[in-house]
């Protein structure tokens, strides 16, 4: 019997990009399916019924929920095509500290960015190059936040970084003059085809964020 392997997305989520990555890395079919989340389907409904949330990948019928922990999923599920994670614990431990970091520092304060109140912007982006410079220093010399090997910390990373233009347009700043290390990163991640064929487009994402801003009166 063949695996049964489904992904619930939306082609423009920072975090759906994140299972798209991972899956694309280790080479792994899967069907995708566009979720309209406007319109949520009952399947959807269904495999998450707690936070009724993308992505979900459904693994021979069974959920299982929230992008970092999917990440690790199909990093334990199909282990022999390569690991995402340090094989040491305490660098394994550290990993995932960065990448909480990320949904912190990057993915919920960039959220007040695009979805935040105009007068909200400016405190929100200084907190945000504040979480860049952080993740600058870890990085430091590195070719990857894994050293030499693409992992987990740039899994949960990289995908914000096509939502940096519409961050940088909304905030009037630029991410290369405040953090140039992390722009040479993204152009060194964006040579991986899994990445590069995982990203939305710049312009579909701020696009989509005018729409969302101007439906729901933020400007």
């Amino acid at each position: 019997m063949a695996e049964e392997l489904i992904l619930l997305d939306d082609w423009l989520s920072m975090y759906g990009m994140r299972a798209r990555i991972a899956l694309a890395e280790k080479e792994i079919k899967y069907e995708y399916r566009e979720e309209d989340l406007g319109n949520k389907t009952q399947l959807l409904l269904q495999m998450n019924p707690i936070h009724k949330k993308i992505p979900v990948l459904i693994h021979n019928g069974k959920p299982i929920c929230e992008s970092i922990i999917i990440v690790e999923y199909i990093d334990e599920v199909w282990k022999e095509k390569g690991s995402f994670l340090p094989s040491d614990p305490y660098e394994r431990a550290q990993a995932r500290f960065w990448a909480d970091f990320v949904n912190k520092k990057i993915g919920d304060v960039g959220w007040k960015i695009w979805a935040g109140k105009r007068e909200g912007i400016e405190e929100a982006k200084k907190e945000f190059v504040e979480g860049l410079k952080e993740l600058e220093k870890e990085l430091g010399e590195k070719a990857y936040f894994g050293g030499d090997t693409f992992g987990f910390v740039d899994i949960a990373l990289i995908p914000f970084s096509t939502w940096f233009y519409t961050y940088e347009a909304l905030g009037n700043f630029k991410v290369k003059e405040e953090s140039p290390k992390i722009i040479a990163w993204v152009e060194r991640c964006n040579q991986r085809e899994s990445v590069s064929k995982s990203l939305a487009p710049e312009k579909d994402v701020y696009d989509f964020v005018l729409s969302y801003r101007q439906s729901h009166h933020l400007d």
